[in-house]
């Protein structure tokens, strides 16, 4: 078959790159448009882009799928199945139904109707879910509703953060969308509807979430921690200077101190929550490297009775 695949992030490769391994025909790559990344905000293509040229493959970058030049070139390259991973724009009808097989497949990360949306990953963690996975489905109106074709089933490691979990399930996602290209070829597909009970949505993660709420209870906050590493990272304020807390572990010794509280006996570290203490790992200065909490240590003092701002507080 002839399949265009629509992906913007690194989750996204791995399908890519074994669609373009295998025996079918990857005629282009559709992605978000070229944005600023890194420290010197160079304007740079995603990372499907970046796959998809390295193999002369046409990669198409527009700012609006739905447009009628997007569905004239696609149109024109005659595609016989669309395949969708992490693409992260709406696509209309008549771009879904373009392929000659008349639909678009998505290698969706959650087992569904459970965290349909844009960050299941993090939504997953930070709700404390033990299992996850990834589906197959139809790519319809209603956001990750359609029909599912297949699922795959992970167990979330209760030390795991999203970057390791995402590999994981980058490697589940490609293996599942090959498998279900090679069921459409031999029209084998069964496609079963979505049950209506158990959805949830999975929201794209808000700047606002970052922040560390001291308040929160010790497991709540280590969740946030494991949900946002190692990218964007939790974020948390110390005399007036952000810091990324990117692992911590959960000490659930009683704590009688104020939310955000410092208690330091040599390199051990502990802060103060709303129920227990939360011991960082893995810390990070602006610009600067991340570093276990010794290394850090010996760059940025972490006092005895020193507090850690709480939302809201100057």
């Amino acid at each position: 078959m002839r399949i265009v695949f629509f992906g913007t992030p690194a989750y996204a490769v791995p399908s890519l790159e074994r669609l373009l391994d295998g025996p079918h025909e990857v005629v282009a790559t559709v992605s978000q448009p070229d944005r600023p990344r890194g420290r010197g905000r160079k304007t740079v293509p995603c990372p499907v882009a970046q796959s998809a040229l390295a193999r002369d493959i046409p990669a198409l970058r527009p700012s609006k799928v739905g447009s009628n030049d997007v569905q004239d070139t696609l149109r024109g390259l005659a595609p016989d199945l669309g395949v969708v991973v992490a693409f992260g724009q709406f696509m209309p009808r008549p771009l879904r139904e373009l392929p000659s097989r008349g639909c678009c497949i998505n290698g969706h990360a959650s087992l569904l109707p459970r965290w349909r949306g844009a960050a299941p990953i993090q939504r997953a963690i930070l709700a404390g879910d033990r299992e996850t996975g990834v589906c197959v489905m139809r790519v319809e109106r209603e956001m990750d509703a359609g029909p599912v074709a297949a699922r795959g089933v992970l167990t979330i490691d209760e030390r795991e953060n999203a970057g390791e979990l995402s590999e994981r399930m980058a490697a589940l996602t490609a293996d599942l969308l090959a498998d279900v290209v090679e069921q459409l070829v031999g029209n084998r597909v069964v496609w079963t509807p979505q049950p209506e009970e158990g959805v949830t949505l999975a929201p794209k993660v808000e700047r606002a979430e970052l922040q560390l709420d001291f308040r929160e209870s010790a497991v709540a906050l280590e969740r946030r921690v494991r949900a946002f590493a190692p990218d964007p990272g939790a974020r948390a304020n110390l005399d007036g200077e952000p810091l990324r807390i990117l692992a911590a572990d959960v000490d659930p010794a009683p704590c009688e101190r104020p939310p955000g509280s410092i208690a330091r006996s040599g390199d051990d570290v502990r802060i103060a929550t709303g129920d227990a203490w939360l011991r960082p790992l893995v810390l990070q200065r602006p610009g600067k490297r991340a570093l276990d909490v010794a290394a850090f240590l010996r760059g940025r003092p972490l006092t005895e009775g020193a507090h850690f701002a709480l939302p809201g507080e100057a």
